[in-house]
């Protein structure tokens, strides 16, 4: 089974997020969605500035598979996205909770309840 760390929060559609210190959110795909995926080769992210809505579409990754949207777990401006994924998109494969993140989120409220926590994360993925 793939790994889901319980310190972070999940999206239904299997987006992660975690609140830094700082303040911002980091989020990435799941290990669950990337295993889904396969080998990713492509990732097409925001630039800095860009403001979404929670469940807005924000990028894309591509595998050898097939492509996939990303969605945004909470409401935020972009304030920086991993410039080492549009290089090496095969990090998300390899970590997709460190090396593997895709953007950071100045969000609108530090509230993340809203999102699954890793059992209830955990049981969807099983029931898929």
């Amino acid at each position: 089974m793939a790994a889901i760390p319980d310190e972070l929060r999940y999206a239904e559609t299997h987006e992660w997020a975690r609140l830094d210190e700082d303040g911002l959110v980091t989020v990435g795909i799941s290990d669950h969605a990337q295993e889904a995926l396969g080998d990713i080769v492509f990732v097409e992210l925001p630039e800095p500035g860009a403001a979404f809505a929670a469940g807005d579409q924000f990028g894309v990754v591509e595998s050898v598979k097939a492509a996939s949207d990303i969605y945004a777990p909470v409401t935020g401006e972009v304030v920086e996205i991993n410039e080492d994924i549009e290089e090496q998109p095969e990090l998300v494969n390899a970590n997709p909770y460190e090396d593997g993140w895709l953007i950071k989120l100045r969000p609108d409220s530090d509230d993340l309840s809203h999102l699954l926590d890793g059992e209830a994360y955990l049981q969807q993925c099983e029931n898929e």
